[in-house]
C-alpha cells in the first residue's frame, strides 16, 4: 500500500508541476499577444497618419508649387507651344481624327 501511495504522490506532484508550467506558458503567450495587438494598433495609427499626410502633399496647388520651384516649370502658353503634325493625318480619311 505504501508503494501505491508514493507512486500516486509522485504522479500528483508531476501533474501539479505540469499544470503550473502550462499556466505560466499561457500567461506568457497572452502577454505576447497583447503586446503584438498594441503594436498593430500603433502601426495602423501611423499608417493612417501617413496616408493623410500623403493626401495633403498631393494637392494640385502643392504639386504646381513644387513644379514651379524645384523643376522650374511654367504654364503652357501659345507663345511656348510647339505643334507637331500628326503623321497619320494624311492617310486618314476625312483629314484629322
Amino acid at each position: 500500500m505504501t508503494r501505491l501511495n508514493v507512486l500516486l504522490f509522485v504522479a500528483l506532484l508531476l501533474s501539479s508541476l505540469y499544470l503550473v508550467r502550462i499556466s505560466y506558458d499561457a500567461r506568457r503567450l497572452f502577454a505576447e499577444l497583447d503586446k503584438a495587438q498594441g503594436e498593430e494598433r500603433a502601426l495602423n495609427t501611423e499608417f493612417e497618419r501617413l496616408k493623410a499626410e500623403r493626401q495633403a502633399q498631393a494637392t494640385p496647388l502643392r504639386v504646381e508649387k513644387t513644379a514651379r520651384e524645384r523643376l522650374a516649370m511654367r504654364n503652357a502658353t501659345p507663345a511656348v507651344t510647339q505643334y507637331v503634325p500628326w503623321a497619320g493625318a494624311a492617310s486618314a480619311p476625312g483629314g484629322a481624327p
